[in-house]
């Protein structure tokens, strides 16, 4: 933590969560608001349902190759100018998909998004224990995930809504002015949170052997595993919202809202009782919790698929209430990611970032098409990533201090 904490930022410690969370928006804001036009835009420039899919892809891989390097740059060169470079290219990047007209182009700058917006998401966690102790580092971080999860509530409105009276580059040019907002905003407001003796050289061997050491860590990549591959079995809907929401729930592009609404309704009542319980429930109880609520709620999911046709009363609430069991233990793991590493809070950041960011890349690139068309198929690839979460909990439990 930095010691001149207290000195840095003077307004209440919501205002700065809410900063913070606008920065980890531009992940969300990147992926949701362009689903309800991705048929469209298909349409628009001859691209086939395999060719879109890589517009997911190559925005989810180019964020899990930079996360490499966002937080360790931010212990060189400082928090604050790794966010404002990443912010300042996510937006020209933007304006590159909004002036795309075939989907090499669009790939390309969907690519270039990638690599840039992690910066905000890496940054802003290693921030918060810049500026936090523990018990209000987990309060903070809770906030953060509430104000956060506004963003895949509204994004889909406002991507359906500019698709219907406009056109779908009109999202992009969204994109572009919420970029360059955000960079207005940081550029005024956040302050530089890195201790001048907390700085650490850059140097890329350095750095691999940093990450070495980290991916030979069971610890680590447990604790990695526990919070991001659950979160998989959520995302997993998310990416195959097109088809899962258009074809098998048979929703219109504007009735998508209902599913970001109360999957991110979950998120932030998850997040609301995981800062609720912060200094008063121990950490262990709390993730144990969390995970009982996904457990349950994977196997009804599998179950109901297996008996009944899809219906949106019934699927929906069920990724809401999976969606709030992972909230309310995510910010904990999290914190217990960067604990480990408290010299280098920004590597262990980029590295679980990137360990999560990958296996996004991977869902939305391999494993939701192949099971995307299959609501059964679904269910069971989500009850199989949270599954993969709770065995590494399990093992990591005991091995924690």
């Amino acid at each position: 933590m930095n010691p001149d904490a207290h000195t840095l930022w003077r307004a209440p410690r919501w205002a700065l969560a809410v900063l913070l969370a606008c920065l980890g928006m531009i992940g969300p804001f990147s992926i949701d608001t362009y689903l309800p036009a991705f048929t469209g835009i298909a349409q628009s420039i001859g691209a086939t349902p395999a060719q879109m899919q890589q517009t997911l892809s190559a925005y989810l891989l180019g964020f899990a190759v930079m996360n490499l390097f966002h937080g360790a740059l931010s212990d060189s060169l400082g928090r604050r100018p790794v966010v404002l470079w990443g912010v300042a290219v996510f937006t020209l990047a933007s304006v590159g998909c909004a002036l795309s007209q075939n989907i090499a182009a669009l790939v390309f700058f969907r690519a270039l998004q990638g690599l840039a917006a992690g910066a905000g998401i890496v940054v802003s966690r290693a921030v918060v224990r810049d500026m936090f102790p523990p018990a209000d580092a987990q309060r903070v971080m809770s906030q953060i995930t509430i104000y956060f999860g506004v963003a895949p509530a509204i994004a889909p409105i406002i991507g359906g809504l500019l698709f219907v009276y406009a056109d779908w580059h009109a999202i992009f040019w969204f994109l572009a002015a919420v970029g360059a907002a955000l960079w207005v905003a940081n550029y005024k407001l956040l302050p530089e949170t890195l201790h001048a003796a907390e700085r650490q050289p850059f140097n890329v061997r350095n750095l691999m052997r940093g990450y070495l050491q980290m991916g030979s860590s069971p610890r680590f990549l447990m604790l990695v595993l526990a919070s991001g591959v659950p979160f998989n079995g959520m995302f997993l809907y998310v990416l195959s919202a097109p088809v899962f929401l258009g074809e098998h729930l048979k929703l219109g592009p504007t009735e998508f809202f209902w599913f970001f609404a109360l999957t991110v309704g979950g998120i932030m009542a998850g997040a609301w009782v995981s800062g609720r319980m912060a200094g008063k429930v121990k950490d262990k109880h709390q993730i144990r919790r969390g995970f009982v609520i996904m457990i349950g709620v994977s196997l009804l999911n599998v179950a109901l698929n297996l008996l009944l046709a899809p219906h949106a009363w019934w699927a929906i609430p069920l990724l809401a209430v999976y969606a709030f069991g992972w909230a309310m233990m995510v910010p904990v793991v999290t914190l217990m990611v960067l604990d480990l590493v408290p010299e280098r809070r920004g590597m262990a950041s980029s590295f679980q970032a990137c360990i999560g960011s990958a296996a996004n890349a991977l869902v939305a690139g391999a494993i939701a098409p192949l099971v995307m068309h299959s609501t059964v198929a679904l269910a069971v690839t989500s009850l199989l990533m949270m599954s993969v979460g709770a065995v590494a909990w399990l093992w990591v439990k005991p091995r924690l201090a």
